[in-house]
């Protein structure tokens, strides 16, 4: 590696960390907001990026227990009208877990001026460039989930 690139990449290291800071931060403002914890608001992102969901699955995505945790994370969920636990048709024992769209559209708003901030960035781009970034932040976020366990495992 040149100097110049290992500059480059220990800049881009504590950039990318600075960002995940001020994520954080955004995910913390933006629950509060809507009157619940991280976690909560993240089993609504989840929810709403990958669609409903068991309670177990659910648990293993944010890292808590299967039982009282995932269980009293729901029921505040559904008490706030976020969510609501259905029955899976395939095998009537099995809860689903799905987001009330028209409720979660007041949390939502709460991402609007990040919203707006990053469509004001993508405008200064070429569509390469978008594309680069595209396969970047996807190259990453598939190998999230194994840093994630692996981070989990550690003593």
């Amino acid at each position: 590696m040149t100097p110049e690139r290992g500059r480059m990449a220990g800049e881009l290291q504590m950039e990318m960390q600075r960002s995940t800071m001020f994520t954080v931060l955004l995910h913390h403002a933006t629950a509060s907001k809507a009157g619940m914890n991280v976690t909560d608001a993240q089993c609504v992102n989840a929810l709403s990026l990958d669609g409903p969901q068991t309670p177990g699955g659910l648990a293993q995505l944010m890292g808590i227990t299967t039982g009282g945790a995932i269980t009293a994370v729901i029921d505040r969920l559904e008490k706030a009208g976020y969510v609501r636990r259905t029955r899976d048709p395939d095998d009537r024992r099995r809860v689903i877990v799905e987001l009330v769209e028209e409720n979660v559209a007041r949390f939502g708003r709460y991402f609007e001026p990040i919203g707006r901030m990053f469509q004001d960035r993508l405008d200064d781009f070429t569509d390469d460039q978008i594309a680069f970034l595209l396969d970047w932040v996807r190259t990453n976020n598939a190998a999230m989930p194994d840093v994630i366990e692996e981070i989990r495992r550690l003593p």
